[in-house]
């Protein structure tokens, strides 16, 4: 069976707008539609996956849809990497937190950087190879609960003389 070219850009874009396993039923069925050898041809004209095509014919033949795997994709978060790291940071961090001042918010404000926090963790043991970068350990310490906050220092009053309005009409 030959394919012309307004029926391969039909069966190109309704594959696209298909996702998940109505995709590969499409495809299996369009490839079963086509005869022998559909597989081969439809990796040349249209640009389909082989394995998806089987996975398709597979699923159509058990009767069985496969679920995909979408959350195992992807990297791991620094604790599966490093299983301790949080309860140093902890250990670290809460002898220099600070409650917020105002008690608006239950949110805890440190008084040391993300890059001493760093340095600490080296001096206790780990390496400076399998610590992740500072950017994720604050991106880390905020998913915590602890908020990153540059530590205002006092700025102490001024001791100027207010001036009356009787002192300057005397000039």
């Amino acid at each position: 069976m030959e394919l012309c070219k307004d029926t391969i850009d039909l069966l190109k874009s309704t594959c696209d707008l298909l996702t998940g396993s109505k995709k590969r039923l499409f495809m299996a069925k369009t490839v079963n539609a086509l005869g022998n050898g559909g597989q081969s041809k439809a990796e040349k004209l249209l640009g389909w996956c082989r394995s998806t095509i089987r996975k398709g014919q597979h699923e159509i033949r058990s009767n069985i849809t496969c679920i995909d795997n979408f959350k195992g994709r992807g990297r791991k978060p620094i604790e599966e990497h490093l299983p301790g790291l949080i309860d140093k940071i902890h250990e670290i961090v809460d002898e220099k937190t600070q409650a917020d001042p105002a008690l608006k918010t239950d949110k805890l404000y440190l008084k040391i950087t993300v890059k001493e926090i760093r340095k600490r963790l080296i001096a206790s043991g780990y390496t400076d190879a399998e610590l992740p970068a500072k950017s994720t350990l604050g991106r880390k310490l905020n998913q915590l609960g602890y908020n990153l906050k540059r530590v205002q220092k006092v700025n102490p009053e001024k001791k100027y003389l207010r001036q009356m309005p009787s002192l300057i009409n005397l000039k």
